[in-house]
């Protein structure tokens, strides 16, 4: 793989300069503000940190790639996103939903045959092939908002529809170009930092609530 290959997959891209993405590269302070908010209102509870730290991470990834659209720049936006999925799902699964740490982890890993699964499914399925991936997590969202309930499976709820909205507008990105210039890829970043920070407040709430707060 070619490391240094450029990559021109947005509305907002003409040319390969720099500043070609001003708009996708400045809305990723959406996920800093979001990371330093979080940050604060998270004291004392080191998980709820990292997450904070990985949500920062996803900030600089992203502005990285809508700067030098490189593979490398790829790796870089995904690759913290990808971390801060299966940092959240351990997370849930030991401290919201109450298994012990290796069962929390064994059921972390089955989210890539999961993803495997609905990625394969949503691949020929019009507009929501375009985001195959990103559908995964609202889906899961939901799922675990069914069997928790109460005041976390509310705050999942509210995450899945927030992450709809935002993978939704990012599809739309290339479709509506034409009418659109400078794209909708901008509310992906914004609704993403607002729905990463969400998720990290459902889980301080929780924290704080103590063991009564689970199902």
């Amino acid at each position: 793989m070619d490391w240094f290959a450029q990559i021109d997959g947005y509305c907002e891209r003409t040319d390969f300069s720099y500043w070609s993405e001003p708009l996708n590269a400045v809305t990723n302070a959406a996920f800093i503000v979001a990371a330093i908010i979080m940050w604060r209102r998270t004291g004392g509870l080191p998980a709820a940190r990292l997450l904070c730290v990985i949500l920062f991470c996803i900030g600089i990834g992203s502005y990285l790639f809508h700067t030098h659209a490189t593979q490398w720049a790829a790796l870089a936006d995904v690759t913290p996103i990808g971390v801060f999925i299966l940092t959240y799902l351990f997370l849930a699964n030991r401290d919201i939903v109450g298994m012990p740490w290796w069962g929390a982890l064994g059921i972390t890993f089955l989210f890539f045959p999961y993803a495997y699964g609905v990625v394969s499914l949503l691949r020929d399925v019009p507009f929501f092939n375009i985001s195959n991936f990103y559908w995964t997590v609202p889906i899961l969202l939901v799922a675990y908002a069914a069997y928790l309930r109460g005041a976390v499976g509310l705050g999942f709820v509210i995450g899945a529809v927030i992450l709809s909205a935002s993978i939704s507008l990012r599809s739309l990105d290339e479709i509506l170009c034409p009418q659109f210039p400078i794209g909708t890829h901008i509310f992906w970043h914004i609704l993403n930092g607002i729905m990463l920070g969400w998720m990290i407040e459902v889980y301080r709430r929780h924290m704080l609530a103590g063991p009564a707060a689970g199902r």
